[in-house]
């Protein structure tokens, strides 16, 4: 196994032998499971302030694609919620399946949904960078947002149209004037709990927010995502479509998870 994946030979179940941290002890995604659920009166409304400025670059990583911001200032930050101080936007990336009834990597009471999305910020008022936050157990801040097969998607529309450009691992392209609020649904009502990162190095980082309300995906947007390929495209390689990249839900073990409403 030289590198990891989302295939047999170096899927989420392998991914132990190269980051024994797979088996930690709060990894990320999990199935929340609302009976289970502490609704936290304390837990502060979230504010979110996005530069569209800040927005840079989408670049296909050959696991999935990300939009990448300008994270040298604060220009672009969360508040509140389970969070203490500034968390600062450094991207956001998705998570799919194969086929449209599955696909996002958290689960409710079981429930898979078409896909989900990823917003990564990093804690700006106690590091100085994303790489040092990423090893600290309050280092990150991830918003998920669940998406389901429904309408046409206008703001996603906007990123499936600059796929093409990068069609293949290591292609990026120009993408700026983007402000991911767009992609919220009205009510950002959430769950919280202690996770980690959910692709290698699996480090247990992450103070996640995944909102209880899902935005709509096309069907046909979500082939757009199937599309990329895995792979490089250079002459002599097999040229592989990203079919999936999700990871199961992992051992909720003794952590809690708690709402923002009743």
């Amino acid at each position: 196994m030289h590198s990891w994946g989302y295939d047999d030979h170096n899927g989420p179940a392998r991914w132990h032998e190269l980051f024994p941290l797979a088996n930690g002890d709060r990894q990320s995604p999990i199935n929340i499971i609302t009976q289970d659920v502490t609704c936290d009166p304390t837990l502060q409304p979230l504010h979110i302030h996005y530069d569209p400025a800040s927005a840079k670059v989408i670049l296909n990583s050959g696991h999935t694609f990300s939009v990448e911001f300008d994270d040298a200032e604060d220009k672009s930050v969360v508040r509140g919620g389970p969070l203490c101080g500034r968390y600062r936007l450094r991207q956001f990336h998705f998570h799919w399946g194969c086929f449209d009834d599955h696909g996002s990597e958290h689960k409710v009471d079981g429930l898979n949904y078409a896909a989900e999305l990823h917003i990564v910020h990093w804690n700006s008022e106690k590091y100085s960078s994303f790489v040092e936050a990423a090893h600290q157990p309050d280092g990150l801040g991830v918003l998920g947002v669940f998406l389901k097969i429904g309408e046409h998607n206008t703001n996603i529309a906007r990123i499936t149209d600059a796929l093409d450009a990068i069609k293949s691992k290591g292609k990026q392209s120009s993408f700026t004037d983007f402000d991911p609020s767009c992609l919220f649904p009205d009510c950002l009502d959430f769950w919280t709990y202690p996770g980690s990162l959910t692709v290698p190095p699996l480090f247990e980082s992450v103070i996640w927010i995944v909102l209880k309300e899902p935005i709509s995906v096309s069907s046909e947007q979500l082939a757009k995502f199937r599309s990329l390929l895995s792979t490089t495209g250079a002459e002599g390689v097999e040229s592989c479509c990203m079919q999936t990249n999700h990871r199961p839900a992992q051992p909720v073990k003794d952590r809690k998870v708690r709402a923002s409403f009743f």
